[in-house]
């Protein structure tokens, strides 16, 4: 075997070259970060045949001195920590000292700044051969700017996995939006060969903000988005999640990041798919921008070279604290939400000025729609005129119990679920003057082939699937119902003994009073055997082995798990589908505004249980393109 033998370190930067720069979009983030961490307000990148030929970063901020440029280029050479509780508590986005130099060993490096205190600036260059810096005086503004060329060109190898030019600018301009998205405060300019692709301004208003993100991520986004702000035990979450109905084929338009740095994190990713789970329809994926803010101290970023990943030190509470605030956002949601976004897109320009005019008439006639439905809208008497209730009522007593006689009521009164105790019949409506507010629905007025409901709004023509709005509605009263008391646990008449891991069993033990909460009684019997005794009374006719497992996992992975809540609430819209009202079913006036209403006064009405959308809007200016109008 071969004598042990000390690195050069030139093969030990390339070494760690193979980390952090994977490609040119490495470089540009790794440089961008060292701008942002030296205060720079104003970031100009310039790149040249995606970066290969040329990645250029110049910012204002502090800048380097001219005594500490050689050592700058060297390994493990830093100003952002001293000590070990430095480390574990860092607050900038660089800290690990091996950036430049991993850079400056495949590439042709040449590093200019000029700090305040200096009366001229100073150049060092590095090529990736022998490493010995070369310092020369140089002409530069207060700040630093970064060339780094033929990247690459030392080690044909790593060049030849990258591919076209396009590809890899867009990797290079996927880097700058994450970076302007998580600085606000800051301006960034990003030219590849010689053309302008971003400028953007330092945003500090929310409205700067909004124009931001509208321009990185688009306008449809924004228009769909709804604003979180939200504190709790130390943490604050806030920024903009986008409405179900506005999901994606794909997962390309989720950005999470942690006091400023972008992550992409299973934990984080869990609870956003937890909050979304019965909102978005089949295998759709939700798009958001959201930032936490954590303690430094709480959170360890030095997981992985590319400092992409995080460790919480207490990932339940966070895992708990998002999935809390974007279930009660998407909760929050109403139709007057999602009317703001259709009428803007309707009319390609800022929802703010496309509601306030939603006619599209250009003497600004119409009333503007309301920001909340009032409390009685239209005349009616009892807004629960449909039979399944409003949430602004209190709710009747009903227990967990009644749910299969409430169940075959629904069938047996046609699909309109009623209570028998409580029947109500909605009123005749008066259609609203010009001068009345009018709810966000708007009123009906037809049925079409009993399956939707037509309703006229100043917006114009909305469109309602019948059976899912009140799928929605009823699933959401029965959940209601179900929160209002414990699960209910059945007994198993022969205890179901399941062969399971040491960790899964020492888990089991460990947990047991949580599982009890949720209504499994699970008991080890043996270092690798646990036997379940009681399950949920809903699930009985479950998988129960499946069930007790998918548990177990849920445990193991994210230290808590909501399994038996998933299942329950699976089995409830199933419940809540068949009992809706069908389609066919002819309904009167009144029993359709009563429906609108309490779509309106539901939590995530614009969904169904699959998440299938309820309704859509038709609006005038759209009606208008179709029959040519004012052309």
């Amino acid at each position: 075997m071969p004598h042990i033998q000390l690195l050069s370190p030139r093969l030990a930067n390339q070494i760690a070259a193979g980390e952090v720069v994977e490609r040119p979009a490495s470089v540009v983030k790794e440089l961008v970060e060292n701008a942002l961490d030296a205060g720079a307000s104003r970031v100009d990148i310039e790149v040249e045949q995606g970066g290969v030929k040329l990645i250029r970063v110049r910012d204002d901020g502090s800048g380097i001195d001219e005594a500490d440029l050689p050592l700058a280029l060297s390994r493990h050479a830093t100003s952002k920590i001293l000590t070990l509780d430095d480390l574990e508590a860092v607050g900038t986005l660089g800290f690990r000292g091996e950036a430049l130099a991993s850079i400056s060993s495949v590439s042709r490096l040449a590093l200019t700044s000029r700090t305040e205190a200096q009366e001229a600036a100073a150049r060092v260059e590095v090529e990736g051969r022998d490493m010995d810096a070369r310092i020369s005086p140089a002409a530069h503004p207060v700040g630093t700017t970064v060339e780094v060329r033929d990247l690459f060109f030392n080690t044909p190898a790593r060049r030849k996995f990258l591919r076209t030019e396009k590809t890899e600018f867009n990797h290079v301009e996927e880097c700058i939006r994450r970076q302007a998205l998580s600085r606000f405060d800051a301006g960034f300019t990003l030219r590849h060969n010689q053309r302008v692709v971003q400028s953007l301004r330092p945003a500090e208003s929310e409205v700067d903000k909004e124009r931001r993100i509208g321009s990185l991520c688009g306008q449809q986004f924004i228009d769909n988005a709804v604003i979180i702000d939200a504190e709790a035990t130390g943490l604050r979450l806030w920024g903009w999640v986008a409405l179900p109905t506005f999901s994606r084929s794909q997962a390309d338009l989720q950005y999470f990041f942690v006091n400023g740095r972008v992550i992409r994190d299973k934990l984080v990713a869990h609870a956003v798919r937890q909050a979304y789970r019965d909102v978005l329809y089949n295998n759709r994926h939700p798009a958001f921008v959201l930032y936490l803010e954590v303690d430094p101290a709480t959170v360890d970023v030095n997981v992985h070279p590319t400092k992409h990943e995080v460790r919480f030190r207490d990932g339940r509470l966070v895992h708990d604290f998002i999935f809390r605030t974007l279930h009660r956002a998407l909760a929050d949601v109403r139709p007057d939400d999602h009317l703001r976004g259709a009428v803007a897109q309707s009319f390609g320009r800022e929802p703010e000025a496309a509601v306030a005019n939603p006619a599209g008439n250009p003497a600004g006639m119409g009333a503007s729609l309301p920001d909340q439905a009032p409390p009685v809208a239209g005349g009616y008497a009892n807004r629960g005129g449909f039979g399944v209730g409003s949430a602004s009522q209190p709710q009747q007593e009903w227990k967990a119990s009644d749910q299969m006689a409430f169940y075959q009521s629904l069938n047996e009164g046609g699909g309109v679920a009623s209570r028998p105790d409580n029947v109500s019949q909605p009123v005749a409506v008066t259609p609203p003057r010009d001068t009345d507010e009018e709810p966000p629905l708007g009123y009906a007025i037809a049925q079409l082939h009993g399956i939707y409901i037509l309703a006229q709004s100043r917006a114009g023509l909305i469109v309602v699937d019948m059976h899912a709005a009140h799928e929605r509605i009823t699933y959401e009263r029965m959940k209601h119902a179900l929160a209002e008391q414990d699960l209910k646990s059945q007994p198993l008449l022969v205890p179901l003994s399941l062969a399971v891991s040491q960790k899964e069993a020492a888990l089991a033990e460990t947990h047991g009073e949580e599982l009890q909460h949720l209504g499994l009684q699970i008991e080890r019997i043996g270092p690798e055997t646990l036997a379940v005794r009681q399950i949920p009374a809903l699930l009985r006719g479950a998988d129960t082995e499946q069930l007790v497992r998918d548990v177990l996992a849920d445990l193991i992975e994210h230290g808590q798990s909501d399994r038996v809540e998933a299942v329950t609430h699976e089995l409830l819209g199933t419940m809540a589908c068949h009992g809706s009202v069908r389609a066919n079913r002819q309904l009167t006036i009144p029993e359709m505004n009563s429906l609108l209403r309490d779509m309106e006064a539901t939590e995530r009405s614009g969904q169904c249980n699959h998440g299938r959308p309820t309704w859509t809007l038709v609006t005038l200016s759209e009606l208008d393109k179709l029959f040519l109008r004012g052309r």
